[in-house]
């Protein structure tokens, strides 16, 4: 959600700033700017609503000293405080345009600080919260009588800010310097080679094309980059009484009475590891794909073998998730699992409370991120929470993750982005290792997670024995055989894009399936709803008697996931009779080998024979590709679908 590339060095700052602009389109936006230091010594900036294109054709036909300037800031918006346009995208100005800020994240008190700033004479151009940023800057240097360097106006502003941010701020009057931020939003600092040159990020998706060293910046850090002399990270938090706004106030009254200014005790600077990115440029690419959502469905047999690669042999009947093993011992006590994730990875939590309590044989619940902390929820001390994330920014997750860490949990995080927030604040866990995923509509990273799980849930089987040896060396083997299944599904893709377009024009879809399959049903409900715009709904077989089945007609195509191998098997059966007495169109999702669903159901997907636990991640496949060639048919932005962002990091 929205993004940030600001850039200090060598190199002509547009160049950088609107290739990455570029490399966020994936995160959802809905317009984009830059506003750099101009060879003039003066803010200049070209912003514009819709594609970062538009903004690309702007920027080619500005000034001279716009176009050669080699610092920087750029910003992708989702907008939240006022509409998409030109005067609502960042960057956002102070009143005489000498200074301009970037923005990620809500501020809560927005309306607070601008009333009180408009009280002084400040005028706002935009309907946003950032632009408060700008005039408060402004505020804060105008009443130290100019005593205060440029980060130490921006750190006193931000403390004087609830909400989240990720900010990049540059002043015409500090021509060599860049100040970043970050609170509840991401964000990395680049360091180009030889420390000539550098780089913040909200993703490094932005800067991985000119640096591999990054700097992982953790909650509360300031940043200040300055040419010539490097950077400085000291924390916002180190000194929020030297820098608390009533502090401050009774600073200047005082600096008033003696007829001189405040000084403001100096932070102290951090030390922070400097790491190597294992993201590559080429991953980042389409490799001559239509879609990066199509790239990543078809990678998902190489993904998985990334995935599972060194925790899993059956040959030697190993299982490790190294991640969690120096807590396992509190991981066999636990009393039960917490799993606590959004969206997607709320469907793949499902999946794995199945997985949990059939192994393992210990109960879990699977919570909505966004209505954990809200709901006062009752842990115990011997409870574990796993929160499921792919980027490890989101909010809601990062919020659950806090509030089981205050009530004395272990928590466990199982996050896809290296380095990121959740995999950083969680006490254990591991990656998922399936590459970046650029589409908005998650596919790999889905099943990439079902892996995880799957190999979590078996590894505390195996260590609680509450399974024997021998299955746990059949289950093994199943896993490794997981990712040959998928290519045998995916090789289907062409006999499912025929499928696709028979129901291109459906208005309404059902998606249905029971125990294991449930979560899959939800989960192709969702893909079809994210990316075609059908309305699609998913549910419990079991539950079609209770309501569903009076939506059912010839208009209301119906996907019934029935492998025959499930224990339900002879019930899903009954449920696609009842939706062919009512004419209803059945797509059925079996196994290999099962005909006997040919002549009541208009088409018929089948996939590998595997044991119950582990056919979500097969049958999940073609609803991934179904999804996918019915929005390309109906000429869909299938990679950015509208309103909908790639990782939501505000509420």
């Amino acid at each position: 959600m929205c993004g940030i590339v600001a850039y200090l060095g060598k190199r002509k700052a547009k160049d950088v700033l609107v290739k990455g602009l570029k490399r966020l389109e994936y995160r959802g936006y809905d317009s984009s700017g830059i506003g750099v230091i101009t060879t003039a010594g003066k803010v200049g900036i070209v912003k514009k609503v819709g594609k970062v294109i538009n903004l690309d054709n702007a920027v080619q036909v500005a000034t001279a000293e716009i176009q050669d300037a080699t610092l920087g800031i750029g910003h992708t918006r989702w907008a939240t405080h006022g509409v998409p346009s030109d005067r609502n995208s960042h960057p956002h100005a102070n009143g005489d345009q000498t200074l301009c800020v970037v923005h990620n994240g809500i501020i809560e008190n927005y309306a607070t600080l601008k009333q009180g700033l408009q009280a002084k004479g400040y005028v706002f151009r935009s309907d946003t919260d950032t632009e408060v940023l700008a005039h408060l800057v402004d505020e804060i240097r105008a009443r130290s009588q100019q005593s205060l360097s440029f980060e130490e106006a921006v750190g006193l502003a931000l403390c004087q800010v609830h909400g989240t941010f990720g900010v990049c701020f540059v002043d015409s009057k500090n021509p060599d310097v860049l100040v970043g931020a970050r609170h509840g939003s991401p964000l990395i600092l680049g360091i180009g080679e030889n420390e000539e040159e550098f780089f913040l990020a909200s993703d490094a998706a932005a800067i991985v094309e000119y640096t591999r060293q990054v700097v992982y910046l953790e909650e509360g850090d300031i940043v200040t980059i300055t040419r010539g002399k490097g950077y400085e990270i000291s924390s916002l938090h180190s000194s929020r009484a030297s820098y608390d706004s009533a502090m401050f106030d009774a600073l200047m009254r005082l600096a008033e009475e003696k007829g001189d200014t405040p000084e403001l005790e100096h932070k102290a600077a951090k030390n922070q590891k400097i790491e190597t990115l294992e993201l590559s440029l080429a991953s980042i690419e389409k490799a001559g794909h239509k879609h990066f959502m199509l790239k990543e469905v078809l990678e998902q047999p190489k993904v998985l073998r990334n995935c599972m690669r060194g925790r899993v042999n059956s040959d030697t009947n190993f299982l490790q998730l190294g991640g969690v093993l120096p807590v396992m011992d509190k991981l066999v006590a636990a009393r039960r699992f917490v799993i606590c994730a959004c969206g997607t990875s709320w469907h793949s939590g499902l999946v794995g409370e199945y997985l949990i309590e059939d192994l393992a044989r210990v109960p879990v619940e699977v919570e909505y991120a966004s209505e954990f902390r809200y709901r006062k929820p009752i842990l115990y001390p011997d409870d574990v929470i796993i929160v499921i994330s792919q980027s490890g920014e989101t909010a809601d997750t990062l919020a659950a993750v806090r509030e089981a860490k205050r009530q004395g949990c272990l928590t466990i995080g199982f996050v896809n982005s290296v380095g990121s927030t959740i995999a950083r604040e969680t006490d254990a866990g591991c990656y998922l290792h399936v590459g970046p995923e650029i589409g908005v509509a998650s596919t790999k990273a889905f099943t990439g997670q079902i892996m995880v799980l799957t190999m979590f849930a078996l590894m505390l089987a195996k260590h609680k024995k509450t399974l024997p040896e021998e299955k746990i060396t059949e289950y093994l083997k199943v896993i490794e055989s997981i990712p040959n299944h998928v290519e045998t599904v995916l090789a289907q893709k062409d006999d499912i894009a025929d499928i696709s377009r028979i129901f291109k024009y459906a208005s309404n879809f059902m998606f249905m399936g029971r125990g294991y399959q449930f979560p899959v049903a939800l989960e192709g409900a969702l893909k079809l709803k994210e990316i075609s715009y059908i309305h699609a709904e998913g549910y419990p077989a079991a539950e079609m008697k209770h309501g569903p089945l009076a939506l059912i007609d010839q208009f209301m195509p119906v996907i019934m996931i029935a492998p025959k191998s499930d224990p339900t098997y002879e019930k899903s059966k009954a449920n696609i009779e009842e939706v062919i007495a009512r004419k209803g169109s059945v797509i059925c999702i079996t196994e290999e080998g099962n005909h006997e669903l040919d002549h009541q159901c208009e088409h018929v997907i089948r996939v590998p024979v595997v044991p119950e636990p582990f056919a979500p991640i097969l049958t999940v496949i073609p609803l991934q590709l179904m999804s996918y060639y019915i929005a390309d048919l109906r000429g869909c932005s299938i990679d950015q679908p509208r309103n909908l962002a790639k990782s939501v990091t505000v509420e």
